[in-house]
């Protein structure tokens, strides 16, 4: 299948995403939500996949990431790890089945056991506890800094986070904390390019960046941006199927794109 990239020799790994920022090379990641689409992310060269609980608004229907339940990301888990053995799998934690230590151990090791190989979080410094009790205990933690889509409510709405001194500061200080704590990547959603490309810069930890400009060690973006399914996309968001032509196509240019710094472009990202 000429269209597509050499597939991943080796299964991805955290040591894989340490390298490649060590090496100053970027590495991908898609939202999606199902084997199919993650047997073609696997094709495609994706490193790594998120089952995000954005799949509450992409694929549910509902107005919000709120309503996700953990029987929706179980479910959703299990189908991506059967369609994908090479990409490293993030499962997303939905909302407030962290809220203790305890409840996130319990939880963490459900969504682990459907497949994922990491767990994604939305907190600051207030969740670096939980963060050292999963890492010490063998559960890789991802962890989700500026807009947190689960927090809408709190944050008055989907706005950009860290434009104040302050704002961007305490974003700083939150990624710093987590790092420490043991987070093995961060997930920077909405903040200025040059907060994310400080960020970046001041932790070992891979970056990976939606809405954060070009300077993370990586990019995400939901599948159904990529493929032109989203009737009012996000400002950092692209339609690569527009010119890719077909599914594998718009993946595949996705990936590249990424890889060569080509995007995010300037208008994707907030200043």
């Amino acid at each position: 299948m000429a269209y597509l990239q050499d597939p991943l020799v080796k299964p991805v790994t955290i040591h894989t995403l340490q390298k490649l920022k060590a090496q100053g090379e970027k590495f991908t990641c898609v939202a999606l939500y199902d084997a199919p689409m993650a047997a073609m992310a696997e094709q495609t060269g994706v490193e790594t996949v998120l089952v995000g609980d954005s799949l509450g608004m992409t694929v549910l229907g509902y107005d919000s990431t709120l309503p996700v339940t953990m029987e929706h990301m179980l479910y959703h888990v299990e189908a991506v790890a059967r369609g994908n053995k090479k990409s490293l799998i993030l499962g997303d934690m939905p909302f407030m089945s962290y809220a203790t230590v305890e409840l996130a151990m319990h939880n963490a090791m459900r969504i682990m056991q459907a497949g994922a190989h990491m767990v994604k979080m939305e907190g600051g410094q207030w969740l670096a506890p939980t963060v050292t009790m999963l890492a010490e205990r063998g559960i890789p933690v991802c962890a989700h800094l500026g807009l947190t889509p689960q927090s809408v409510n709190k944050l008055g709405g989907f706005k950009v986070q860290g434009r104040t001194q302050k704002q961007a500061q305490t974003l700083l200080n939150d990624a710093q904390a987590l790092a420490q704590a043991g987070a093995d990547l961060l997930v920077l959603e909405c903040v200025p390019s040059e907060l994310a490309k400080q960020i970046s810069e001041a932790v070992a930890t891979p970056v990976i960046g939606i809405g954060a400009g070009k300077d993370t060690d990586a990019q995400v973006l939901v599948v159904n941006d990529i493929l032109g399914l989203t009737p009012k996309p996000p400002k950092f968001s692209k339609n690569f199927l527009v010119e890719a032509g077909d599914i594998a196509g718009a993946l595949t240019q996705y990936v590249g794109d990424v890889k060569a710094g080509i995007f995010p472009a300037a208008e994707h990202g907030f200043e």
